[in-house]
C-alpha cells in the first residue's frame, strides 16, 4: 500500500461518525468523501489490506475519507445499542457536517464518491442546501436509483416482501433493522431509515416523508458540480442502468453516464456490489476515474 489508514471521528454532540482516513504516503492531491449504501457501511469503499475504490485513489494521491453513517460501521453508538435517526436527519445534518468538516481540514473543494442509496441522500443533501455544492469539485456515484422499477421475482421477493415488509416488521420487533443477525445486508439500519426510503423505492414522489420538501424542485436549483453516474451491466434491481438514468435525469441531466460491462469495452460484467471490490475494476473504470479527477484538480 502506498498509503496508511486510520481512523476519526466527527463529534456531533449525541452521536459519532466514524471517518476511516486514507492517508497518500505523499503529498494530497485532493480530499475525498465516500458515502456508502444501506445496509452496509463504508468498508464497501476499503480493506484493511488495501483493496477497493478508497485505497485505489489514496495509493494514486488522493486523501481519502471513507464515512460510517449513524448507527452504521464504527460510529458510535450502533443501530444494535438503540440509536435511532430518520433519513431527513443524515440528509439535513450528517452529510452537510461532513462535508464542511473535510473541507475545513484542507481547505479545499471536495470530491464526493457514492455507493448506491448514498448518492441518493447526498443529491437530497445538496437540494436542502444547494450551497454546499460550491464545496465539491466532483459526484461521482456507483449504482444510484432512487426508484426500482424493474419487476420481476428478484424484486418481488427483495424489495416487495423483504425491504418493505419484512425489514420494518423486524425493525419494530428488534428496535432496529438487524440486517447482519439476518444475513440480509453488511450492516443494521435504524428503523426510521428503513421506513423512511420505501415510500422513495415504490415509486413516491422525491420530497420528504417529514416536513414535505421538494427534493425534486431543489435538485434543479443547485450549481451542480461535474457529476459522473456509473451503472453495471449485471445489476438487474438494486442499481438497474435505468433507473440509474432516470435518477441522472431527475437530479443532475447534465451528468455523465458509464455502463460497465463487456459490451462497453469493461472486462467484466460488473453487478451492484463487484463494480466497487473486482479486481479487474483497477485496469478499467478505476483508472478512467482517476484520470478525470486528476483532470478536475489541476
Amino acid at each position: 500500500m502506498k498509503h496508511q489508514q486510520s481512523s476519526l471521528y466527527l463529534d456531533l454532540k449525541q452521536y459519532q461518525l466514524h471517518l476511516r482516513r486514507l492517508m497518500p504516503i505523499q503529498h494530497g492531491i485532493a480530499p475525498v468523501l465516500m458515502l456508502h449504501g444501506a445496509i452496509e457501511n463504508g468498508r464497501i469503499f476499503y480493506s484493511h489490506s488495501g483493496k477497493g475504490l478508497g485505497c485505489y485513489l489514496a495509493d494514486n494521491g488522493f486523501v481519502v475519507y471513507c464515512a460510517d453513517f449513524a448507527g452504521r460501521g464504527a460510529s458510535k453508538p450502533s443501530a444494535s445499542e438503540g440509536f435511532s435517526q430518520s433519513q431527513q436527519q443524515m440528509i439535513c445534518h450528517d452529510i452537510p457536517a461532513l462535508i464542511e468538516h473535510i473541507y475545513q481540514q484542507h481547505q479545499q473543494k471536495v470530491i464526493l464518491i457514492a455507493h448506491s442509496w448514498g448518492g441518493v441522500v447526498a443529491a437530497a443533501s445538496l437540494a436542502r442546501a444547494p450551497q454546499l455544492a460550491a464545496k465539491l469539485a466532483a459526484k461521482v456515484c456507483f449504482g444510484t436509483k432512487r426508484v426500482i422499477s424493474v419487476q420481476s421475482l428478484e424484486r418481488k421477493l427483495k424489495i416487495n416482501l423483504l425491504w418493505n415488509k419484512i425489514a420494518p416488521w423486524l425493525s419494530q420487533r428488534y428496535g432496529y433493522f438487524p440486517a447482519r443477525k439476518w444475513r440480509l445486508g453488511a450492516d443494521d439500519e435504524p428503523s426510521p431509515f428503513v421506513q423512511d426510503t420505501v415510500p422513495w423505492i415504490q415509486g413516491g414522489v422525491f420530497e420528504d416523508p417529514d416536513d414535505k420538501f421538494d427534493y425534486a424542485h431543489g435538485c434543479k436549483m443547485v450549481q451542480w458540480p461535474p457529476v459522473w453516474h456509473f451503472a453495471a451491466q449485471n445489476d438487474h434491481l438494486l442499481g438497474h442502468p435505468r433507473d440509474v438514468q432516470a435518477f441522472i435525469a431527475e437530479t443532475a441531466p447534465e451528468a455523465r453516464f458509464t455502463l460497465l460491462g463487456k459490451k462497453t469495452g469493461y472486462l467484466h460484467d460488473y453487478d451492484h456490489i463487484s463494480m466497487l471490490t473486482h479486481p479487474t475494476a483497477v485496469n478499467g473504470h478505476f483508472s478512467e476515474l482517476r484520470d478525470w479527477l486528476f483532470k478536475l484538480c489541476q
